[in-house]
């Protein structure tokens, strides 16, 4: 683990307590709650792995083509 994934790991974690209470959350959490946020990790690395590869695709340079 470098200190840039620990530092991102940190703010993320910081930014959910931080909505845990304004929502009025307890944590850890209710399993409906928790389970959500588990959906939004998920989805939003999925999202995030899609976006990286289709900016990707589209940094190619149509003239490397044989």
């Amino acid at each position: 683990m470098t200190l840039r994934s620990a530092a991102v790991s940190f703010a993320a974690g910081t930014v959910t307590g931080a909505l845990y209470w304004a929502l009025g959350t307890p944590s850890p959490a209710p399993p409906l709650v928790a389970l959500t946020g588990l959906l939004g990790i998920v989805l939003g690395e999925r999202a995030g792995t899609w976006g990286r590869r289709r900016l990707a695709a589209t940094r190619k340079d149509p003239h490397d083509q044989p």
